[in-house]
């Protein structure tokens, strides 16, 4: 039965959600029913020389690593390097200042290169920003979900897709409006981010950080909603690593489990293990497939065939991925930009 869903998946590589002419009928897909690729790290600036760079590649998810500088009270954006920045985002605010700045920014400048870059491509797909807060956040100096929240909020404004935009006004939970299909479509979603927000591996190494981003933000969401303020919050938190079954039952209170609908998790371990990621596209949830390159066969981290990567767009959209990443920034915007229905 694997290897007849694995074959078909191989037959239908081409068949990618593209626009057809003379098909004005056919309903545009919801963002919870496509498959797409996205690029790990990509503010390293050996992947791409400037953030806007990363933006102009079609990639539907880009990462960055953010670190709450308790010292110096700023938000860093490095692989490993706690008090200073290291990346490909530049000093620039406007359009004309992009692909020529000063890089090794802070987050705010990551965010004003995307409000500039959005202005020279206000119809761009959905992106979803992954952020990684490497050693979580730290309420008490002021670098909490709130202070996240406004400093999204300040730099792209209605750029940005939220959860409140999900839940409407007919659903009381992130949960229930999934579960609905409430997501619009993707073409809805032209000109807009998505935030997604996981714990970092400092964090999760840290033998004395039990609160990680994940269950703060979690408790920030129930806590806006609750208040009536749920429109501040700007980004979807992910429940971290690879699990068969529904991973919130274990991890959480009864209270944050229905404000939870981005799932993130290594690929291999999901096929390779048979869990049964139906759960995921049956409830309509994001689920992000990492290191996609690693599932059996394995092919490039970093620089595959084209046919190999839309081989493997298939054969994870049938596993039920909503999102691809890898390390593939060296692939054209043809190939990342691709898109194939969700099994």
């Amino acid at each position: 039965m694997r290897v007849a869903r694995r074959l078909a998946a191989l037959m239908g590589a081409v068949a990618m959600l593209m626009a057809v002419p003379g098909n004005a009928h056919a309903a545009a897909p919801k963002f919870s029913e496509t498959t797409t690729i996205g690029t790990h790290n990509a503010y390293e600036k050996d992947k791409y020389t400037y953030w806007a760079q990363a933006l102009d590649s079609g990639a539907s998810l880009l990462e960055l690593d953010v670190y709450a500088d308790s010292l110096n009270r700023r938000w860093r954006v490095s692989h490993s390097n706690p008090l200073g920045n290291d990346n490909n985002c530049e000093y620039a605010d406007e359009p004309s200042e992009l692909y020529s700045k000063d890089r090794n920014q802070d987050l705010g400048s990551c965010l004003d290169n995307m409000a500039a870059w959005e202005q020279l491509h206000p119809d761009h797909a959905p992106v979803i920003v992954k952020v990684e807060m490497k050693v979580g956040f730290n309420n008490n100096v002021g670098l909490g979900p709130d202070e996240f929240d406004t400093l999204v909020s300040q730099k792209l404004g209605s750029s940005v897709y939220k959860p409140s935009d999900l839940l409407g006004s007919s659903y009381s939970t992130l949960d229930a409006a999934a579960k609905a299909n409430a997501w619009p479509s993707r073409d809805a979603l032209k000109g807009k981010f998505v935030f997604e927000l996981t714990p970092g591996t400092v964090e999760e190494s840290n033998p004395f950080d039990h609160y990680w981003t994940d269950e703060e933000y979690g408790d920030h969401l129930r806590d806006l909603y609750a208040a009536g303020n749920i429109s501040a919050a700007q980004a979807f938190p992910a429940v971290l690593g690879a699990a068969n079954g529904d991973p919130r039952t274990s991890r959480y209170d009864s209270s944050i489990r229905p404000w939870f609908v981005f799932f993130d998790g290594d690929a291999a371990t999901y096929v390779n293990n048979g869990y049964d990621t139906s759960f995921y596209s049956a409830n309509h949830y994001i689920l992000i497939m990492t290191d996609a390159y690693n599932v059996s066969p394995a092919i490039s981290s970093t620089n595959p065939t084209d046919a190999e990567v839309a081989t493997r767009l298939a054969l994870l959209a049938a596993d039920h991925a909503s999102v691809i990443t890898s390390d593939w920034s060296a692939k054209s915007a043809s190939v990342l930009a691709s898109a194939a229905a969700r099994g």
